[in-house]
């Protein structure tokens, strides 16, 4: 897909960890973030990176990404895909968490396949029950013009900018067969999920 481009969500306070996490060493010594920017850079040639200014630049950042200043430090992550979105290049746009280090390209990718075959605004991955919010693929300029409406209306959910769309999304049965273990929709909140990753046995 390198038509499309990739908001990386990364000015998080990281406040149920403790500190930052997304410079916390997974088990092969680079940071989660390091990972999530990897997943999304085989996707996608365009990736911006969204920061708060407190946080400061990430070390280590691949060469080509871009970073982008939350211009509300912590105010949601709709306020920082605003910033995301505006800096932007591609028409579609693949939207992940930085402290998500186990996405699977291969399923950002048919996010973003899905998008451009349809007609829809959004599309997210159907999980088991209700859907969840991260990651997912949008149009820019409609997805641009809807969070900025939700912000006016002082709505900060990203749930909010769905509702304001139209949204599709990848049947769970298509998207387990690239993950069957679903860990694209893994973050890392709290230390003990980091342990849980490092226990995680290594895929064959």
């Amino acid at each position: 897909m390198s038509h499309a481009s990739a908001v990386v969500l990364a000015g998080g306070r990281s406040l149920r960890f403790g500190r930052n996490k997304l410079a916390e060493p997974m088990p092969d010594g680079r940071t989660i973030l390091a990972h999530a920017l990897d997943a999304v850079a085989a996707v996608c040639a365009d990736v911006v990176i969204v920061i708060a200014p407190e946080t400061g630049l990430p070390a280590g950042l691949p060469p080509g990404v871009r970073v982008a200043i939350d211009p509300e430090p912590f105010g949601g992550p709709l306020v920082g895909l605003v910033a995301g979105l505006t800096a932007t290049a591609g028409e579609i746009v693949v939207v992940v968490g930085g402290d998500m280090p186990d996405l699977v390209p291969a399923v950002l990718a048919r996010l973003g396949e899905s998008l451009g075959r349809g007609l829809a605004d959004a599309v997210l991955l159907a999980g088991s029950g209700d859907r969840p919010s991260l990651p997912f693929a949008i149009r820019r300029d409609p997805a641009l013009s809807a969070a900025r409406s939700a912000l006016t209306d002082g709505d900060r959910r990203l749930r909010g900018l769905f509702e304001r769309l139209v949204v599709d999304a990848v049947p769970e049965s298509e998207w387990r067969v690239l993950d069957p273990a679903a860990r694209t929709l893994r973050d890392i909140d709290r230390p003990e999920d980091l342990l849980a990753e490092t226990l995680r046995p290594t895929d064959d």
